[in-house]
């Protein structure tokens, strides 16, 4: 069925979607409609979009994809700034859908972005270009103060870092500081899917960092490598924060997501060696003198036969030993 539907749209009737957004992009009562759509057609549910292998259908599609978004992208970021309680109907709204719509077409698994770099299109790299400039053409507070606007940023942040983490690398530093603290901020936040992204997208993060400082023997470095950890080092404080915020929210809050939350601390803990011995100390201080000794047994248990690596057994054997380290710390 949606073969037939597909078959139907492209290439006939695509260019009128596509020349709708280019005359109307300044008006929601149009795009929106049109980007909800497009947020549906492009969705693999149940998987749906299983073209033939020999097919280039999934990658005409996000082609059509990335010509939306952009055309909409560009338009909305050259449009005066609105404020005030118009800011959501005229200009998050239907910036959250048109990242919803690339998040769905990213994570959709039926485009081989491969051939994008190859031929030297650049659906791709413009399509993730504007959906970061939207990004960050939008304040931190204000992302968090609406609901299904954080839920597709943080959606779309998390899908980059797990596949496209070169194009989280080739930002420039302002961008990528803004990109990671905003995952800081996220974990934080009271709706636990969008915690568990930003620690699903933290953890992707430090793991391709210490993977890049430890690359194994004979390994090229992956793409990307190099100005991530030139980015770090710009940011010694960046990762330290991290596992700071995750120790509190683990020992201090509750926390229905705690295996999320484990996954990044592991590798956080093994780019931050010596940062760890402090965070310790300054965790035990917190407590009162006589229980301090213990604070510190309980961190011992933690690292028990965890070692230098993330290997998913080794994974799961640390966040095994920081469920009774949570149990332990709070008594």
């Amino acid at each position: 069925t949606y073969g037939l539907l597909f078959d139907w749209l492209y290439p006939r009737h695509t260019p009128l979607l596509l020349h709708t957004m280019e005359v109307f992009a300044d008006d929601p009562q149009v795009t929106t409609p049109l980007l909800k759509f497009v947020a549906e057609f492009v969705l693999n549910k149940t998987q749906r979009l299983t073209f033939e292998p020999s097919s280039v259908n999934g990658i005409l599609l996000f082609r059509e994809v990335s010509k939306l978004v952009v055309t909409y992208g560009r338009q909305i970021l050259a449009a005066p700034q609105v404020k005030g309680t118009e800011a959501y109907a005229k200009r998050y709204k239907g910036i959250w859908i048109a990242l919803t719509v690339l998040m769905r077409a990213l994570s959709g698994n039926y485009v081989n972005f491969g051939v994008f770099e190859l031929y030297g299109d650049m659906a791709l790299k413009d399509a993730l270009g504007v959906a970061i400039q939207l990004s960050l053409s939008m304040p931190l507070d204000e992302v968090m103060t609406f609901r299904k606007v954080a839920k597709a940023y943080f959606a779309l942040v998390e899908v980059l870092c797990h596949n496209h983490m070169s194009v989280i690398a080739a930002c420039d530093s302002p961008t990528f500081v803004h990109l990671a603290r905003s995952l800081e901020v996220g974990l934080r936040s009271l709706d636990v899917s969008i915690s568990s992204q930003c620690a699903a997208a933290i953890d992707n993060l430090a793991a391709f960092y210490f993977k890049a400082v430890n690359p194994a023997v004979g390994e090229n470095p992956a793409s990307g490598a190099e100005a991530l950890a030139q980015h770090i080092s710009a940011q010694p404080s960046l990762f330290p924060d991290m596992l700071r915020t995750l120790f509190d929210i683990v020992l201090f809050e509750d926390c229905s997501n705690q295996w999320s939350l484990s996954r990044p601390m592991l590798s956080l803990i093994l780019v931050n060696e010596n940062i760890f011995g402090e965070l310790k100390a300054q965790i035990a201080q917190t407590m009162p003198p006589a229980k301090r000794e213990k604070m510190g047994g309980c961190f011992e248990k933690l690292m028990t036969d965890v070692t230098r690596s993330l290997e998913a057994r080794n994974r799961d054997r640390f966040t095994q030993n920081l469920t009774v380290f949570r149990h332990d710390a709070k008594a």
